[in-house]
């Protein structure tokens, strides 16, 4: 598998090393231990002579040239992990350039993946309109804004489309690599997995922090404040938005356009944050911490944890120890 890693100036450094180490290993042991040819041919390829990392770190980068022609193009995310410095990065002549080496790429047959802020410059060549992907969570209301086209749902860790596929946050790099890696061999991908003590994880879910997404819109802002104080009580949307002195309609439109879900699946999820908080800080039983975020009994609650986290009341506890 022909692999182009695609530098641009100001690249997250661990994205770029993890998907390095990761392919180098499965070279590695496809070598040593399977008695493998190295399936992996990767190359550093840059659309400028010179390239640093985020952190000023040189990167050795091949120039792009007309009889490159990979089987997979990688896009690792820029350091710009907020909107004021992202938005500026998209703009630059470099990522330009990028864009139009990635359209012409996917018009040979080029499969793409992109992980973590990297979707973002996918996203900018129109190849995701109308196609579904995932991204960084923290990013998903200014994704939602700049590409109204792209099914975005940032629950989700690793989200292939058609010749696309695009991946979660920060360490999603290494969920990307090792989805490729198994792509060739599943039985080299849990040898990589092993070494490096990691594993395809599904969602994001259990990351995200609501709070941080209700930053980005001051309607939505107030509506997360409103909903800590009332996560007792059974959620109403035209109580909601009559203490918010907006129309019910709004307030659901919001919800949609910044957080791509209702205003009840965001209260929900304030409610699993706030349970998950006491799963793990309090010495309350699981039926007084259903009490404290609205829920009728334990079980629900239990139900409702391992549904949108994907673990159990014993295995959250278990992480704090």
């Amino acid at each position: 598998m022909r692999i182009a890693l695609l530098a641009l100036d100001g690249l997250f450094d661990t994205g770029l090393t993890v998907v390095l180490d990761a392919f180098g290993i499965a070279n590695r042991f496809a070598a040593q231990l399977m008695g493998q040819t190295p399936p992996f041919n990767v190359s550093i390829v840059g659309v400028r002579k010179k390239v640093r990392s985020g952190h000023g770190l040189p990167i050795p980068v091949q120039a792009i040239t007309p009889n490159l022609r990979p089987d997979w193009v990688l896009v690792p995310a820029l350091n710009a992990s907020t909107p004021d410095l992202l938005i500026p990065a998209l703009a630059r002549k470099d990522v330009a350039d990028a864009r139009a080496h990635l359209l012409a790429w996917h018009a040979q047959g080029a499969h793409i993946a992109a992980s973590c802020i990297g979707s973002f410059l996918l996203a900018e060549t129109g190849l995701l309109d109308h196609q579904e992907a995932t991204t960084t969570w923290w990013l998903a209301p200014l994704f939602r804004q700049r590409y109204p086209n792209v099914s975005l749902d940032e629950s989700r860790m690793l989200v292939p489309s058609g010749r696309m596929v695009t991946a979660g946050a920060a360490m999603g790099h290494l969920d990307l690599a090792l989805w490729l890696i198994r792509k060739g061999s599943p039985e080299l991908a849990s040898m990589v997995s092993r070494y490096l003590l990691a594993d395809i994880r599904s969602s994001q879910a259990p990351y995200i922090i609501p709070n941080h997404l209700a930053q980005a819109d001051p309607l939505i802002l107030r509506f997360e404040r409103w909903a800590r104080e009332h996560l007792k009580q059974g959620f109403s949307l035209q109580e909601a938005a009559n203490a918010l002195a907006t129309s019910a309609r709004t307030l659901q439109r919001r919800c949609q356009a910044v957080l791509g879900k209702s205003p009840l699946d965001y209260f929900q999820d304030l409610r699993v944050e706030r349970a998950r908080s006491l799963v793990q800080g309090s010495g309350l039983d699981l039926e007084a911490i259903a009490t404290e975020v609205g829920y009728a009994d334990g079980a629900t609650l239990r139900t409702l944890l391992r549904q949108r986290l994907g673990r159990g009341v014993r295995e959250l506890r278990a992480d704090l120890r």
